[in-house]
């Protein structure tokens, strides 16, 4: 599915007001989205109509096959291949991140990417309906916090699972209820159309599938790996993590992360590869597989040999 190429434009039709923390609300994949929210009748026809180009559109995305040029990433392999742009990668990255970090299972990443395409597209929007901002278009006036930092996208993501914790059953939700609960939108429904993708994409982020996260890019980026500024942004996400630099002699300075567990080291290796341009990242290994900017379309390939399972090395 392409979920890239979105026109980022305030907030989509069914847009409506939030009460809060704890209030839903909801994101789409590149399509317009309106800045008011409208009260219509819709003619069976139309709403017919509205169903078909919907569905059209789902399987068109979904199966569509990314276009490796220029910059972009994909997740998932085959009919299962999802692209995104740069920016909704790393955020996507992001939000599994702050779910590890505050121990929220896959059924809350789902939800929130649910929400997030639904209200952003997964890009960190600087402004929206009134005064939202943000992936999850979360407004200051309603106690979701100042505005300067619901545009961290892991600060929102915190806010945001900070709030669904107090959904009474969430876990046992279906996602689209769920999203409601916290966000409180207009049409509760709208997430409904993001089930599906946020389960591929919450399986994809999260590491349950293995090497399953990769980009390429046009841009060179920094000529030299960023590695402290990585480990920091890294930790933001992640919280505390075990990470250190290190080189040998006659390679380049190495930033190791010890994982306790596969998944993590995915969801990691899926977070460096989408920042890779930002911190000028060359080369991420996990697990006897290995990424590399300069063939970054080429994915995950094997190693020349098996690498240790509890340590990540990005250069």
């Amino acid at each position: 599915m392409l979920v890239a190429g979105a026109e980022r434009r305030g907030r989509h039709g069914s847009r409506t007001r939030r009460t809060g923390p704890g209030r839903a609300h909801w994101p789409v994949p590149s399509f317009d989205v309106a800045t008011k929210p409208r009260r219509s009748v819709l003619t069976p026809g139309i709403l017919l109509l509205v169903i078909a180009l919907a569905v059209v559109g789902y399987f068109v995305l979904r199966q569509g096959k990314p276009l490796l040029t220029g910059s972009g990433c994909q997740a998932g392999r085959g009919v299962a291949a999802i692209t995104l742009d740069p920016e909704q990668a790393e955020i996507a990255s992001t939000i599994a991140g702050v779910a590890h970090q505050r121990s929220m299972p896959s059924h809350a990443v789902m939800v929130a990417y649910a929400a997030a395409l639904q209200e952003s597209k997964l890009h960190n929007l600087g402004y929206g309906d009134r005064d939202s901002v943000g992936v999850f278009q979360q407004r200051p006036s309603e106690g979701w916090g100042p505005a300067w930092r619901l545009k961290d996208p892991v600060y929102a993501s915190t806010r945001f699972f900070q709030a669904l914790a107090t959904v009474p059953g969430y876990r046992h939700k279906p996602v689209y209820r769920a999203a409601q609960a916290v966000q409180h939108s207009a049409d509760g429904l709208a997430y409904v159309q993001y089930q599906p993708l946020a389960t591929d994409l919450a399986a994809d982020f999260t590491g349950n599938n293995a090497h399953a996260v990769w980009c390429w890019s046009a841009s060179p980026g920094p000529a030299r790996a960023k590695l402290t500024a990585a480990r920091r942004g890294l930790a933001h996400a992640f919280g505390p993590v075990s990470s250190r630099q290190a080189a040998t002699p006659g390679d380049a300075p190495a930033m190791l992360v010890r994982v306790p567990r596969p998944a993590l080291g995915w969801a990691v290796a899926a977070w460096l590869v989408t920042h890779a341009t930002s911190y000028g990242i060359h080369e991420v290994r996990y697990d006897g597989y290995r990424w590399r900017r300069s063939s970054g379309n080429s994915g995950w390939t094997a190693g020349k040999g098996p690498e240790r399972p509890d340590l990540v090395l990005a250069s």
